[in-house]
């Protein structure tokens, strides 16, 4: 039993020498070694809920144009946007964080339809309406929702650890 012992106890002493995490995904800061793991983890969670609400932001606005058509027959009518992320390497922190890489407009075909006494009607009596699929962009608003959600729950956790951390100091 106690050869048992000593040979944990040697692992739990090499381990807490060694920095074992150093290639965990979520314990990102490599430029800087001195960084705090969990100020690094807020910054990726916190980049996480403010790219969703940019997307939530651009979902909101193709959705309160979708019934929008151009004035005249020649005139185009409201293009439906698209939200497109990259990540980038936070300096503070060295932390891989999500930001909004463009918003572009969706160059697909506007949606006609036939109502020739439309004042936007062609010859042909067809209106151009934007490009705008209802239930796309139902779709991408849950996962921007989804998206917030469980960034929100990794800042609760950070936030928690953080309390017991400062408690285990204060004994």
């Amino acid at each position: 039993m106690s050869m048992l012992r000593s040979l944990f106890t040697t692992v739990l002493c090499l381990c807490l020498s060694a920095n074992v995490y150093a290639d965990a995904p979520y314990i990102v800061p490599h430029s800087n070694k001195n960084t705090d793991t969990l100020r690094a983890a807020s910054k990726i969670a916190m980049s996480g809920i403010q790219a969703q609400n940019e997307r939530m932001k651009v979902v909101s606005q193709n959705i309160a144009n979708i019934d929008v058509t151009g004035a005249t027959p020649e005139a185009d009518t409201y293009r439906r946007k698209m939200v497109f992320f990259e990540n980038k390497i936070d300096p503070q922190t060295g932390a891989e964080v999500v930001v909004v890489k463009k918003i572009q407009n969706d160059n697909s075909d506007f949606i006609l339809k036939y109502q020739p006494n439309h004042p936007a009607a062609d010859k042909n009596g067809y209106v151009k309406y934007p490009n705008v699929n209802i239930h796309i962009e139902l779709g991408d608003g849950n996962e921007a929702k989804r998206g917030v959600s469980l960034n929100a729950n990794s800042m609760d956790m950070i936030k928690s650890m953080q309390f017991t951390i400062l408690n285990m100091m204060k004994n």
